[in-house]
């Protein structure tokens, strides 16, 4: 979810569901440490609770930039071992690590040495020849025997050589059974799936398995695809969801970033299929495509836009 899952869309997604958990994009390790660390690493209280996402196969980096992370309040460190992008590649870290459970393993320890809150692994079956059923092992073992307190596996393998990144994403098939056995492997461990899943259904079904399901493209093309998250997930008793409200907190977020010098395209792009399939979510999206990304817009864009969605002929439907 590099370049996606920012800070304001994660402030969009804890407006629309209380207690799902937000991950980040991915930050290596070197950046955390060197870069600026407002711009990559700050967020809202609001997102509570909320992961960062760490790439890189240094332990005492990944350590250090742990430790980084957990000062500043994030709620879980997440080690990434499942992006298959040129980027990551080049880097030694991401999906390639999958080719070295031990190095991961060291990882983790280091990790889980310098902080207190929880460190989890994110991965892939594995990647390119290696066989899904000893690769995946291997993985577990080691990040399990170092004390990891979960793992998250995106039910493909990833072909780091003849696929590109965004090919990488639906060509290889998805083994959801994969993961559900190595839950069978690890009863008492936290074992989390995600991979294509369209839906908060799809996801319950896989709970019926694992411990957690995640939503990537999912969540973020459709943000209204998170809005029972709360009761259908956690089981809170929920009415219908106040999208004038959301809209409000929306353009109030937004204008404050306005005033920090941020500009309106920033809050609204992840904004864009907020209310896919609803009678004027064509109107909507266009309003917001064309006016929040000329200088000097404002909330104000973000109401015209949402004015144009009839919520209430959606509701008469359903």
């Amino acid at each position: 979810m590099m370049d996606w899952t920012d800070r304001h869309c994660r402030f969009l997604h804890r407006q629309i569901t209380r207690r799902a958990l937000l991950y980040t994009e991915m930050v290596v390790a070197d950046a955390v440490i060197h870069g600026e660390r407002e711009r990559l690493l700050g967020f809202d209280a609001a997102e509570h609770p909320v992961a960062l996402q760490l790439g890189g196969s240094d332990p005492a980096k990944l350590a250090e930039a742990a430790a980084i992370g957990a000062d500043l309040g994030y709620d879980e460190i997440n080690l990434n071992v499942g992006c298959p992008s040129d980027r990551v590649q080049s880097g030694t870290f991401g999906a390639c690590l999958m080719k070295t459970p031990e190095l991961v393993a060291r990882c983790v320890a280091a990790m889980k040495a310098a902080v207190d809150v929880p460190v989890t692994v994110k991965c892939r079956l594995g990647v390119d020849e290696q066989d899904i059923e000893t690769a995946l092992d291997a993985l577990a073992d080691g990040v399990f025997g170092e004390g990891a307190d979960a793992l998250w596996v995106h039910a493909r393998k990833a072909w780091l050589e003849g696929l590109s990144p965004k090919e990488n994403r639906d060509i290889p098939p998805l083994d959801y059974p994969r993961v559900y056995r190595l839950k069978e492997r690890y009863p008492d461990r936290f074992v989390g799936i995600n991979g294509g899943i369209p839906d908060l259904e799809a996801a319950k079904r896989h709970l019926g398995h694992v411990d957690g399901a995640m939503l990537g493209r999912a969540a973020y093309h459709t943000p209204s695809v998170l809005a029972d998250a709360d009761p259908v997930i956690y089981g809170e008793v929920s009415g219908d969801f106040d999208y004038a409200l959301l809209i409000e907190r929306m353009a109030d977020y937004a204008d404050r970033h306005i005033a920090r010098g941020g500009r309106l395209g920033h809050v609204t792009r992840h904004m864009v299929g907020l209310f896919h399939g609803r009678p004027g979510a064509r109107r909507y999206r266009q309003i917001l495509s064309t006016e929040a990304t000329r200088p000097g817009a404002d909330s104000s864009v973000l109401r015209k836009a949402f004015a144009a969605v009839d919520l209430e002929s959606a509701a008469e439907a359903a």
